[in-house]
């Protein structure tokens, strides 16, 4: 996120020395080659020497190429988009200091389009909030499905204090009323929660997992084999066809469907409460979805250990990594909904770490649209 502290201390404190840079505005520099370089960097410094090179070049710019530094963290990895990011900065500090005026026209321009990346849009949201603090305001009402959830998390903000006006005014209705839009936009954990507490406290019913959209039935087997990682590229017989009456060679006999179902507020599948905690195995969580239509649909997975997931058989994405961490809408996988019945198959797998932090086996799993609306299941309508 943009940091008006940040800013202070790169004008005072000069990184734009550290990097070799002049306090004052530098002649205009090559920022799309100087950009393509910055893209090109990777894991394990791959990319790091030619692009410190060309974010020296980059940070010379003035704030005429602003907006194209921030264009250029459309689909950039992490570090790259960190040091373009950095780029911008160190422009706005310099230019700034030196008494310039931001492009509060272009700035408006890039935050209206929605397809450019997430953190890019929120910098130029700040910068106009900046120079145009009633305009920044005026947009926020606007931005409550905004994909950038930095952005939505502050127009939730902004719902959620008209809640509490309307609360101390004594109009509980409109208070209620404000609560449940906010409720439906919020995207943060810490969000969602406390405006469920709040509702709940004025004595309303909220039932989190129907509202986002959380699949909560289930039916799961395992554990099958996980030595040496090789069971997420194993095709243990879930993969070849669901038979919910099968029966199969386990881990350490024979294995076998069973219902499973979750009261977790946000969907959670806990593997290690349908058996003893183990490691170095394999489940599979099998459930249906109902679609009263065809339609494209977004399966948001969060989970901390190896994975995979079907839609209807097809394979929709995989990641063979461990305890990275969770949390709600971790992966989006894009999927298209066929009318009637949908299958949905999930591979969980647990290595081998037996530190604390590496004893969760499990996943939540919810249907949406691309804006994170749930599309309900119409068997449980």
């Amino acid at each position: 996120m943009f940091r008006p502290e940040l800013m202070k201390w790169l004008a005072v404190c000069g990184v734009a020395a550290l990097f070799g840079l002049r306090p004052v505005a530098a002649a205009p520099s090559d920022a799309a080659g100087a950009i393509q370089a910055i893209r090109a960097v990777g894991a394990e410094g791959r990319g790091n020497a030619a692009a410190s090179a060309a974010w020296k070049q980059l940070a010379a710019n003035g704030l005429d190429q602003l907006t194209t530094i921030l264009a250029g963290m459309d689909g950039a990895n992490d570090l790259a988009a960190n040091w373009l990011r950095a780029a911008a900065e160190t422009i706005v500090a310099r230019e700034s200091a030196a008494g310039r005026k931001l492009p509060a026209d272009d700035l408006l321009a890039f935050l209206r389009d929605t397809h450019h990346n997430p953190r890019a849009r929120r910098m130029a949201f700040e910068l106009v909030a900046r120079v145009q603090p009633d305009t920044a305001e005026k947009l926020l009402p606007g931005m409550m499905d905004d994909p950038s959830l930095e952005l939505r998390r502050d127009a939730v903000d902004r719902v959620i204090a008209a809640a509490v006006r309307a609360l101390d005014g004594g109009n509980k209705p409109e208070s209620i009323a404000r609560y449940r839009q906010a409720l439906q936009s919020a995207r943060d954990v810490d969000q969602i929660q406390d405006v469920a507490r709040k509702l709940r406290e004025l004595g309303e019913t909220v039932d989190l997992p129907k509202l986002f959209g959380f699949l909560t039935q289930w039916k799961i087997i395992g554990p099958f084999d996980n030595a040496d990682g090789k069971g997420f590229t194993a095709v243990f017989p879930p993969e070849q066809k669901v038979d919910l009456a099968g029966e199969y060679d386990g881990k350490t006999g024979k294995v076998r469907w069973s219902d499973y179902a979750t009261k977790d507020e946000f969907g959670m599948v806990d593997i290690n409460t349908v058996y003893t905690p183990l490691k170095i195995v394999t489940a599979y969580a099998y459930t249906e979805f109902v679609s009263d239509k065809a339609q494209p649909a977004e399966l948001r997975l969060g989970c901390k250990n190896a994975w995979k997931v079907w839609l209807n058989g097809k394979l929709l994405w995989e990641r063979d990594e461990y305890h990275r961490g969770m949390q709600i809408d971790q992966y989006r996988l894009a999927g298209q909904l066929q009318p009637g019945r949908n299958t949905i198959l999930v591979k969980a797998c647990q290595n081998e770490l037996v530190e604390k932090w590496t004893v969760e086996w499990q996943f939540q799993l919810r249907v949406c649209d691309h804006l994170g609306k749930a599309i309900p299941s119409a068997a449980a309508k």
